[in-house]
């Protein structure tokens, strides 16, 4: 009996293991079918497109009067310069190609009506990647002569120009489904098997694409938030509590000298913006997966709106007001017309006329009545009995 063999059972850690291989399985696959199943955040991306495309056009058209002193041959920061910094730096700008006056406003020119295109969503693909160069070259060419609100615009604009910002709020959106009506008569004409399958394999890309660039630019805007507060925290200032204290003591971020003065008179309330600020931007990337979200955007939304306002960074806080728009889901974007009308009608702004059905307060007879309806074959006489039903017959129905 004691030279038997005893069966030994399987080691515990195998279930484990093939649970935790299956769950590894799992969520890799769910990983896949979001990055290619469908095109996410289309709203949210056509919202970026719009924002940073007015934006930068605003910019031009605001540095319109000064655009020779800071791009053009007048700069202080030659063309010459410029280009000893490219050969150390790598970058490159059309703007260099020539120094002449001519060639500088047409670019000027082309930069304005490239922005204004790619805000309207006109011919989105090739727009964005000529935007995107628009972006990159006026930035390099006088990288120290801006405020750096544009740093954060460069880098949109380049992942931008590889995702689909025209599908929603577009002129292209427009001519798409204006040409689907018309041809609606043809949607029965067949397709060769590999032109269905060369279709696939290239919706496929291009979600995979646009995917992965939305993604891009939501790990860098919570980078940017995430290390801000973290370097904010390491400063003594910030620590207490008196670091706005000193900007709105800066000359260089007084617009409006007497609005600084009187915001500073208010230390305690100084104190408080100082800390939300640094609280709001390092707990920001790890409440992107609530409720929690829409609060803080709100309070951030509140903070860049003062910063515009109060320091004079309209450029920079409209860049981050955009960019936080990629973190809003289609199902916000979409539910935001009924929002804004049912916010409207309380206000009493808006009111729908009311219609009323009844035959005594209506000044045109309604036609094609229900027999239930009294009309003139319901009638009744004085006497109570009813009148004699009419021999013509009634006017058909319009409608």
């Amino acid at each position: 009996m004691g030279n038997e063999h005893v069966p030994q059972s399987p080691p515990a850690s195998a279930p484990s293991r093939d649970s935790t291989y299956r769950k590894s399985s799992g969520a890799t696959q769910r990983l896949i079918t979001l990055v290619t199943d469908r095109p996410v955040s289309l709203y949210a991306a056509s919202v970026l497109r719009a924002g940073y495309g007015l934006i930068y056009l605003l910019f031009l058209l605001r540095e319109f009067p000064h655009r020779h002193e800071i791009w053009g041959p007048a700069s202080p920061w030659t063309p010459t310069l410029a280009r000893q910094l490219f050969d150390q730096t790598g970058w490159s700008s059309v703007l260099a190609l020539s120094d002449g006056r001519a060639y500088f406003e047409l670019c000027y020119v082309t930069a304005l009506f490239t922005s204004a295109l790619f805000m309207l969503g006109w011919r989105t693909r090739a727009v964005s990647v000529l935007f995107a160069v628009v972006v990159t070259s006026f930035h390099a060419r006088s990288i120290f002569m801006t405020d750096g609100g544009d740093n954060l615009i460069l880098l949109m604009a380049v992942y931008l120009a590889f995702t689909a910002c025209g599908r929603r709020w577009s002129l292209d959106a427009r001519r798409i489904r204006l040409k689907a009506a018309r041809t609606d008569s043809s949607a029965g004409r067949t397709r060769s098997l590999v032109l269905l399958r060369l279709g696939e394999a290239r919706s496929t890309a291009m979600t995979v694409v646009h995917n992965c660039a939305l993604f891009v630019m939501a790990a860098e805007v919570c980078f940017l938030y995430g290390s801000a507060g973290l370097y904010k925290v390491q400063g003594a200032s910030w620590g207490s509590g008196t670091a706005l204290h000193y900007v709105l003591n800066l000359e260089l971020f007084q617009p409006w000298p007497t609005l600084s003065h009187f915001a500073d008179e208010h230390t305690l309330l100084i104190a408080i913006a100082t800390y939300t600020t640094v609280l709001l931007q390092v707990a920001f990337p790890f409440v992107l997966f609530g409720r929690l979200k829409y609060p803080v955007l709100v309070m951030l939304l509140s903070m860049h709106i003062g910063i515009a306002v109060i320091m004079g960074l309209p450029l920079f806080s409209g860049a981050m007001i955009v960019a936080d728009a990629v973190f809003l889901p289609d199902r916000f974007y979409t539910a935001l017309p009924g929002l804004c009308r049912r916010a409207v009608r309380r206000t009493g702004m808006w009111r729908p006329a009311s219609v009323d059905r009844t035959a005594g307060t209506s000044s045109v007879p309604a036609q094609g009545r229900h027999p239930d309806v009294a009309g003139p074959r319901n009638q009744v006489a004085p006497d109570g009995r009813g009148a004699p039903a009419p021999t013509t017959e009634a006017t058909p129905a319009r409608g």
